[in-house]
């Protein structure tokens, strides 16, 4: 019977990862600027673990906190055996790190996500030495992250990283970050701080973990997070536009061509640069930026409207090979 229970714990937050990716691939209104990227909860909550625990009271005879995470977890013959580790067994002074351990439990099956984090958290506080204490930590940012306590969450999944930085459960730890900092990315408009770190956390469990189970969904979060910071550089450089300040337009325009070109923004950052570069009169600039955004653009609006600009003036897209643009251009590998 054990083996029936083995890892089911660990099974509930893949779920939760594998719901998340669904939403990704069904938001693709998320990269349009302005709009906030997290339009709703990602990732879709777990597999109830409500079902969980109704499994385990239908199992009856089988330990609940059977095997959480693989060959780290006592067996039923370590955890009634005499050579249970000390911390881990009831004493005079209080409940067992296990039976404390299937509380919280319970009360994350019932939603009960503060009580249950505390309920974790004395695991570690009252057997901090029990295999149950390394368990409850990364349990404790899970009961966080599932009450939107994004701080709190990171705080916990970055003790067990300190602590466990090997452990084989340390990827999803990292990946438990970087959703924290994902789900509170915010509109273009603000400052965009979060979502860099959001970037940041991502990229980490992708360079760190390249071949786990969360390195996919981080590339796509990735992705995602790099076009909203793109976005928000757009935006930025549209108010200088508009303003007539076109030197601070271009800054913001080039840093998406250089830092952001694999985002969706870069065909209308280039014919901005053409339209700024004609306002100032640098028009083999503008010739190049249109000249790049036709060779690669083609078919868009953007070199459309980047190709008349210069018609009115007698001009034709011609790209400077020495230009900013165009070593730019062919300095980026697509990721």
């Amino acid at each position: 019977m054990a083996s029936v229970l083995q890892n089911f714990e660990l099974k509930d937050l893949k779920l939760k990862n594998q719901r998340n990716m669904a939403v990704d691939q069904t938001n693709p209104g998320s990269r349009h600027v302005g709009a906030r990227i997290v339009s709703s909860r990602v990732p879709a909550r777990a597999v109830s673990a409500v079902g969980a625990l109704g499994l385990l009271l239908a199992l009856s005879g089988c330990s609940a906190l059977q095997a959480v995470w693989g060959e780290d977890t006592p067996s039923s013959t370590e955890n009634s055996s005499s050579i249970q580790p000390a911390s881990a067994k009831a004493s005079a002074n209080g409940p067992s790190a296990e039976k404390l351990y299937a509380e919280g439990q319970k009360l994350l099956s019932q939603k009960e996500y503060k009580k249950a984090a505390k309920q974790f958290e004395e695991v570690e506080r009252q057997h901090p030495y029990s295999p149950w204490a390394r368990r409850g930590i990364l349990m404790t940012a899970f009961a966080h992250y599932e009450r939107n306590q994004y701080d709190n969450t990171i705080l916990a999944a970055r003790r067990f990283i300190t602590l466990y930085p090997g452990h084989k459960d340390a990827p999803y730890a990292y990946y438990l970050i970087g959703l924290s900092y994902y789900e509170q990315i915010i509109d273009v408009g603000r400052d965009q701080r979060i979502t860099q770190q959001a970037l940041d956390s991502l990229t980490e469990v992708e360079r760190r973990f390249p071949d786990s189970q969360y390195a996919a969904d981080a590339k796509r979060k990735s992705i995602l997070a790099r076009d909203h910071l793109a976005g928000k550089e757009m935006k930025v450089g549209r108010y200088y536009l508009k303003k007539h300040a076109y030197v601070a337009a271009i800054n913001r325009f080039r840093k998406v061509v250089t830092d952001y070109q694999t985002t969706s923004h870069t065909p209308e950052a280039l014919m901005r640069l053409s339209e700024a570069y004609m306002a100032l009169g640098v028009k083999g600039e503008a010739q190049t930026a249109a000249a790049v955004l036709g060779h690669n653009f083609p078919d868009t609006q953007w070199y459309q409207d980047s190709y008349t600009l210069l018609k009115t003036d007698g001009l034709e897209p011609r790209e400077n090979k020495e230009s900013w643009i165009s070593l730019a251009w062919k300095s980026i590998t697509p990721f």
